[in-house]
Parts: C-alpha cells; structure tokens; sequence
C-alpha cells in the first residue's frame, strides 16, 4: 500500500457521474427496452452502469484510500437471464500482518416490476447480503436481488474502499451480457501519475480529460485533480467459448498503474519499476532469493540421489522425482515462499513456491545451473512487458540448463513428467530470474505435443456386434489428464468401473492400463470390448465407424471471435479401426475418404477408408500443428471442424451376399 508522508489531505464532495443515471428514477424507454435493439439473443443487458473512483485520506491512520462507488441498472428479460441478479463483489486483503483489506457499505439493491400499469418497487433487505471467505486474500460479499420476474428491471449501488493504491481502480465495459451505456469518471490529484491503458478490442465511444479544480485540500491549501471520463455505447457480451486464456486479456476495459508520486517538499517516490530494480528486490527477498539459496539443506541428501546418475540430466531428473514425491501441494500459488525450505522438507507440504524453491536448492546443491521464472498462470492474465509489475505474476517455476539444452519444471504436480509445465502455466511469457546475472522473458510452451493414438482390432459378428481390443496411448498433456483423472478414484478398478458405466452401448470385458506412475513413459490403456452399435435390416447391417472419441459438437460456434484460440500445446490424434466382417457379407457403402488442412499448415483431417478381403480398415488423423490460432484462423478452424462432424456422421453399409 501506498504511504503518504504528507500534511492532512482532505477530498472535496463526489462529482455525479451521470446526471441523467439517479437511483430509482426509470424512464420510459427502460421500460419498453427491446432486446433487438442490442442483441436479439440476450437474457439481460445493462441499460445503465456508471463508476467512479476518488482519493480520500484517513487521518487516524495517515494512510491514502481510494473510495469506489458503483451503480448498475439491468433488464432482466426472462428466466435465463435471472443469474444477472446474482451480485457478487470481490474484496482483497493483504493476508499479511498489516491486515489490510478493502470494505463494502452503502449497498442499495432493488427490483422494478411493472405490473397493471402500475411500477412496483421491492428493496433488498440488508440482511440478504453474505459474506464468504474464499481464501486469506480474498473474501466474496454476494447478495442476490428479489422478486425476479421476466422483464423486471433490477439496480444496486454500493461504495467499496480500499487501501491499495497501485492499480487504482479497473472498469470493465464488458461483461458477460451487452451492455447499452457504461461510464467511468477517475478523479487523480495532480501529484499522482498512473499509466492508463485500455484492453479490449472495441474502441471508447467517448473520452475526456478535464480539471477538476480544487478537488483536494493540503494544509489549507486546494488542489486540482484530472478527471478523466471514459464511455463505451452498446457494448456486445463478451461470450468465454473453448480454449482460452484469462478473459481479462480481452475484454474491454480500462486500466490504471501507478507510476510516481510527488511530495509538497519537492521529492517524488516512482512505482513503476525497471527490471533491474525488481531483480535486486527479489533476489535479496528472503521468501524468494533467500529460498533459492538454501542448497545447504539439500547437500546430505543429493549424493545419494543421484548415486546411479551418469550425467547432469540422469541427475536432474532423479532430483525433480525426489521433491515431487517429498512435498505435497496444498494447492496454492504463490512466487514467494510461505515457509523456509528446510520447514517445507520436514512438512512435506507447502505452496507452489514453497515446492519449487526447493527443487531449485536442490538443484543447485548438485551444481547444476538453475533459475527461476516467474509467470502468471492462465486464469491471472498476460503480465505487462513494458515494465514489471509484480501483482501481474503469482507462480514461479524451475528453469534447470543442462548443455545446450534448458528445461522449465514445476514439482508441484506429481504426475508430470521432467521438463512439461502444466496447462495452467502454459501463458504468453515469463521472466527469468537468475541470482547473479539480469533477469529475461521466456517463452512458455508446452515442451512435448499432445498426441494420442486409439486403435481397436476386433470382428462383426452377424448380430451386430463387435468384438475386440482397444489400445490408446497418450503422451504429453493429454496423457497428464488422464492421469489425473484416475488418480481421483480409490483404485485403477473403480476408475475403469466407472468408465463403463459412462459408456453407452459398449461393455469393457477385461483391461490393462500401463505406467500410471511411470509418467515419463506413455500411459497405455487396453480394453477387450464388446459393442452394439449396428442396426440389422433385410440381411443388411448399417453402423457409424465414429464411435472411438467422435466429434460431435463444435467448439467454436461464434459468429466472430477477437481473441485467438489457445490450446495450450499442438496436439495430434490418430484412430484406427480393424475389423473382420461377417462371412458372406460384402460392403455396399462406406464414409467417402476427405482430406482437409487448415491454411498455413495449421492442421489437417483425413479420412481413409479401406477394404481387404474381409477386413475394414477406418484410419483417421486429427491434427491442430499450432498451440494458438489468432482471431484471423478462426472462421477457418470453425468451419474445418465443421467438415469433420459431417464426415463422421457416415455410416457403413454391408449386407449379406446371397
């Protein structure tokens, strides 16, 4: 938090931010609103939201605050658009010992309904607000409007206040329903300088920059602010769809980062930082560079690790299994360590920097070279690359470099194998923090593609059933999901029973999964299997081929989307079918044989369908070649998965031959 050093600052009465927006006070055209207007499909749309966000200073404690007030007026059109109601309003704490948190007061919610000519009012009861703590930074304040019904109008209002300065205050334009007006005036007293940016790909309706004069009062004396107006109109929902990132990183919305504060004595303070200044910030932190250096806790126990290593890989992979199998994840981020290393050995327990600051001491305690790297996970949104900011990053990794080569590990998940990161760290970039030299960006990819290979040989018998065995094999991140997903059952047994029961027209008979635990070798699934699929018609047996992991749903069913698809890693599948038909059956249809590809060899499908003797062979090959398609490929990825759904709803034909 920002300290203020500064004589008794006092903060003028609030600006109305939209004189035409007054608490209760409807008009006509709310009234008789029509969806088309905005979106035809929408459930609920804001008809009015407007901010604000002002300085205020506490003279008991000395200390700056931002005071935040918010009012939103929404038409609820049906049902489906009754979750607009459900009001949920985050609130951070510092969760150190300062105890520092933001507040929520002067809550005003009520539902409009007109009913017999008449408007009838319903105010929400103070009672009907609740507070959760979701985790020791975050406490969720919910309430939920009353007395929904198709086309109620509903408007809330309250005043948050917080002591965190640094990212003044975010407005988002966009939400997940349209929105017809959304204004945000920020009034910053001439001595604080913030970067302002704006994200999103829709451009402001309108800005502007104006004085504000004697908005603020030093010893007496009144001082100017800026008050900076923002406004966007008829702003579309922002629709979350598969394969993603953080939606933070595309919505619409305006930013605030504090830079630099000056004094009445004439010095300033900067905020915004260079990396070098972070750099020596956190390599002299105790909870991080402190922690890296603890390879002293660690040199009694790597001699007899890496006792059977012949080289500086065989050496780091032992060490990496070591503290994956030593510490368990209490399944929070975190790049600084909650605890000391040597606290974190005896618990066997600790955050994800906790884990992997010591998989970095120990690392380092075989003399191997390693770093660490800052990122912010998929969920937290792309960190700034003009300048640090430390509030963008909340995970840390390991970086080990080994000859030519560098690997980035995370301890924190035990069935990842060395040198792939888990989806949720798969994002845009991190910074390389190195105790010696200059810290560097770093591209996070996944170091292995996604692949996974089905194959089932098997026979038709004149019943329509098949009889036979499925193999898949799964590497990379395809096969850390289903490992994961096993691993959530007691046993393999109870994992395969459940499968079953999951699976319609198919009966698992026996099975063998292989390398469960043994996460650097392909995990091995196979069934014996029995399936009904076929329909028998006048001595003539009709089935889809498809029914090993079809495609039957498109992903991507926007219209148009701004923000490119992120799948994390490349990823390829392959499935083949062998199967001996009946004696005396002959095949009459088959799917047609198609080979797509996406442009700029973004992938490929293709299809081929083959008959020796008696043996059907169904081959396909599903390949996505990029880990991210900008907004540009998307109408061609959507359509692409288009032409697969229609090729895999081809059935076979084969009748008996008289």
């Amino acid at each position: 938090m920002l300290r203020i050093f500064i004589f008794a600052l006092l903060l003028s009465p609030i600006v109305t931010i939209a004189q035409d927006f007054t608490f209760g006070q409807l008009s006509n055209n709310d009234r008789i609103f029509d969806r088309k207007q905005l979106d035809s499909n929408a459930n609920a749309v804001y008809l009015n939201e407007a901010g604000s966000t002002r300085f205020s200073y506490d003279s008991e404690t000395g200390h700056m605050r931002l005071i935040h007030q918010y009012h939103a007026r929404i038409k609820l059109f049906n049902k489906e658009g009754f979750d607009a109601a459900n009001i949920v309003v985050p609130l951070y704490k510092s969760g150190t010992g300062n105890n520092e948190q933001e507040t929520i007061s002067d809550i005003k919610a009520t539902t409009f309904n007109y009913q017999n000519g008449r408007l009838e009012e319903t105010a929400m009861s103070e009672k009907a607000v609740f507070r959760e703590e979701k985790s020791k930074y975050l406490t969720l304040a919910k309430f939920t409007l009353p007395n929904l019904k198709d086309n109620s109008i509903i408007e809330y209002s309250y005043m948050i206040e917080t002591p965190f300065l640094f990212n003044f205050k975010t407005w988002n334009f966009q939400s997940d329903i349209p929105k017809v007006n959304s204004t945000y005036v920020a009034y910053i007293p001439a001595n604080y300088r913030y970067n302002v940016s704006l994200r999103g790909f829709y451009k402001l309706t309108d800005t502007k920059a104006e004085l504000s004069r004697e908005c603020l009062r030093i010893a007496g004396k009144e001082m100017d602010c800026s008050k900076l107006t923002y406004n966007m109109k008829n702003m579309p929902a922002f629709i979350e769809e598969d394969y993603m990132t953080a939606p933070t990183n595309y919505k619409s919305a305006v930013y605030f980062e504090l830079e630099e504060v000056f004094y009445l004595n004439g010095s300033s303070q900067k905020y915004t930082k260079t990396w070098r200044d972070v750099d020596y910030e956190l390599t002299s932190n105790r909870d991080f560079g402190g922690q890296m250096k603890r390879k002293d806790v660690f040199k009694s126990i790597v001699p007899s690790l890496t006792t059977n290593a012949t080289t500086d890989l065989d050496k780091a992979k032992a060490i990496f299994e070591y503290i994956k199998k030593q510490i368990r994840w209490n399944n929070y981020y975190g790049k600084y360590s909650e605890t000391s290393v040597k606290e974190v050995i005896d618990r066997r327990s600790g955050n994800v920097a906790d884990i992997n600051f010591a998989l970095i001491s120990a690392l380092s305690a075989a003399d191997l070279d390693v770093e660490a790297v800052i990122l912010s996970t998929r969920e937290n949104g792309t960190p700034n690359k003009l300048y640090p900011i430390m509030s963008d990053f909340n995970y840390v990794v390991a970086k080990v470099n080994i000859g030519e080569n560098s690997y980035l590990l995370d301890a924190s998940e035990p069935l990842l194998p060395f040198g792939l990161l888990p989806l949720r760290c798969i994002n845009d970039q991190g910074r390389v923090i190195n105790l010696k030299k200059p810290s560097y960006w770093i591209d996070l990819k996944a170091a292995k593609k996604s692949a996974t290979t089905h194959s089932l040989i098997g026979k038709m018998t004149e019943d329509g059933k098949i009889i036979g065995t499925v193999t898949s094999i799964a590497l990379g991140l395809n096969a850390l999901n289903i490992r994961k997903d096993i691993k959530k059952y007691t046993s393999v047994d109870e994992y395969v029973e459940k499968l079953d029961e999951r699976l319609t027209n198919i009966k698992i008979k026996n099975f063998k999964i292989k390398n469960v635990d043994s996460v650097e070798n392909a995990l091995i699934e196979e069934y014996e299997v029995e399936l009904t699929i076929a329909s028998n018609e006048n001595n003539a047996t009709h089935f889809n081929p498809f029914f090993i992991n079809p495609v039957r749903k498109n992903p991507f069913k926007l219209s148009e989307r701004n923000y490119p698809v992120d799948l994390g890693a490349a990823n390829e599948e392959r499935i083949s079918i062998n199967l001996v038909l009946p004696e005396n059956y002959v095949l009459k249809e088959q799917p047609k044989d198609l080979s797509i590809a996406l442009p700029n060899q973004g992938g490929r499908y293709i299809l081929q369908t083959t008959l020796v003797d008696k043996n059907l062979m169904v081959n396909q090959q599903l390949l996505l070649s990029k880990a991210i398609y900008t907004s540009e490929e998307y109408h061609y990825l959507k359509e692409f998965y288009n032409r697969v759904i229609q090729a895999q709803k081809a059935d076979v034909l084969i009748s008996k031959n008289n």
